[in-house]
């Protein structure tokens, strides 16, 4: 089974992992992301001056947002970009079609460059300038929109990082000599130009590789959650006396007596816009702390690879030996269940619920699970969208062959606290909305208590025995020592 970039390339793992280059899935994008902090705190010459790129471009668009008004046709050429999605990562779960960076943020970005970061580039308290600040201004701007600004501002690093790797490692037969439109900015011209790079190529799109040292999960190493978590610390870094002392009374005196953690955060958030200066303090409290950022990311690329490149494509090629399960061919009801019940039985039956668990702890989170869901969907001809929306919210695979064949699949956790609600008002809400022809709720537990409260739930809801619910029992207590697998 070909999953990932050392499958499709046919280079040893061993050989992207000596280059430093993470083993992406070109099946599926996989959570990580660019990380600009990385960049700026690193030791390497060649981040730092992508790095500096990234500042200077940025205050060519701080000049141009603070001296006149940006055209529509200058606005769509100097502050949008599309995804770069050959570097297969980021959210989107269904093959690498992401969102991108659409008009709304390079709106916002030219709006706040005019007010909020107005004073952008002239840091008085902060080591260096960084974009990420927008994302703690802005709602809706987070890791995945910061990474892909990044992403195309060192496009050209990692389209020259790619080549030289593929040069030397991957057969001609792999490869294809490509025109790469806005890989650089010409300052003089006031525009980006193209360029020409020998690259991997499957399927007739080029494949990016990244380098592991500059990617994270979960949130990038400036962000505003741990304004929240981190926020006691924050005031104690302020070297402005007098800023310090009404950030401090500003805050008491607008938080309740007994507050509850809904409380905290309301002040917090309000000391913010009161305040916004306390932003700069928080990225320098963030600064200091550089080297956590590097072992963090370290920590969590590690983890990646070991979840997503080892254990998944395990799975994977476990469940390829039963050849059935990628030969499934009828209508996607057909298709969607017998995939879940191969999948069943690999997990229960063939060992296949140990690459459900890393460093003994079962896997916490869905989004996981999805990828892992997607995976068994590899060279399908149906169309498998995740997060699919048809007027009533999102859920999670829509898998469709035509307009008339549809089914709707939800991939949940026995332990999501939205369990309950998801399957008394979910799927059929769901599958009315977008005439989908069946739905399936497939629920994973990792222990007996869990089961139990499914189970009760289940009794409750009148869904005992429901067909289109599926039980996938991933326990490691329950399973015989010296597995079929």
């Amino acid at each position: 089974m070909k999953v990932y970039f050392s499958d499709f390339f046919e280079v040893p793992e061993k050989i992207l992992d000596k280059y430093g280059a993470f083993n992406v899935s070109l099946v599926t994008d996989l959570p990580l992301f660019i990380d600009p902090f990385l960049l700026f705190n690193s030791r390497k010459p060649d981040y730092q001056k992508l790095h500096r790129g990234i500042v200077r471009y940025l205050r060519f668009l701080h000049k141009k947002s603070t001296t006149g008004t940006i055209s529509s046709g200058s606005l769509k050429a100097w502050y949008y970009f599309s995804e770069v999605k050959q570097n297969w990562l980021g959210f989107c779960k269904s093959g690498n079609e992401g969102r991108g960076l659409a008009l709304d943020f390079a709106n916002a970005l030219n709006t706040n460059f005019t007010n909020i970061l107005s004073d952008f580039g002239r840091n008085k308290v902060t080591k260096g300038i960084h974009l990420e600040k927008l994302c703690l201004i802005k709602d809706g701007v987070g890791k995945d929109t910061i990474s892909d600004f990044t992403t195309n501002l060192i496009k050209r690093y990692l389209l020259k990082y790619t080549q030289s790797f593929a040069r030397k490692h991957i057969h001609q037969k792999y490869r294809k000599r490509k025109a790469i439109n806005r890989v650089r900015f010409n300052y003089r011209t006031e525009s980006w130009e193209s360029a020409v790079f020998d690259l991997p190529v499957c399927n007739g799109e080029y494949v990016l590789l990244t380098p592991r040292d500059i990617l994270t999960k979960d949130d990038d190493w400036i962000n505003k959650t741990d304004i929240f978590k981190d926020y006691d610390e924050i005031p104690i870094a302020i070297s402005d006396a007098e800023l310090r002392a009404n950030v401090n009374n500003y805050f008491l005196s607008i938080l309740p007596k007994n507050p509850k953690q809904k409380d905290r955060v309301s002040a917090i958030d309000k000391v913010i816009h009161k305040y916004p200066d306390i932003l700069d303090y928080y990225i320098r409290y963030k600064e200091d702390r550089g080297n956590d950022a590097v072992a963090r990311s370290s920590i969590h690329v590690n983890d990646s690879k070991a979840v997503y490149v080892r254990q998944f494509g395990t799975l994977v090629d476990l469940l390829s030996r039963h050849t059935k399960f990628y030969q499934t061919k009828g209508d996607t009801a057909d298709d969607a269940v017998k995939r879940i019940e191969f999948l069943k039985h690999v997990i229960e039956d063939k060992g296949g619920y140990r690459y459900f668990y890393h460093k003994g702890n079962p896997i916490a989170k869905e989004d996981d699970v999805h990828i892992m869901y997607k995976l068994t969907w590899f060279a399908t001809e149906s169309d498998v969208t995740a997060e699919a929306n048809d007027g009533r919210g999102p859920v999670d695979f829509k898998i469709s062959r035509g307009s008339k064949d549809k089914t709707l699949v939800e991939f949940k956790l026995a332990s999501n606290p939205q369990l309950r609600r998801n399957l008394e008002n979910q799927l059929h809400i769901y599958k009315k909305a977008s005439d989908a022809s069946i739905g399936y709720s497939v629920i994973i537990y990792f222990t007996a208590a869990e089961l139990d409260k499914v189970e009760r739930m289940l009794k409750q809801l009148d869904l005992v025995g429901n067909k289109h619910i599926i039980l996938i029992d991933a326990r490691q207590d329950n399973k015989p020592s010296g597995s079929k697998a």
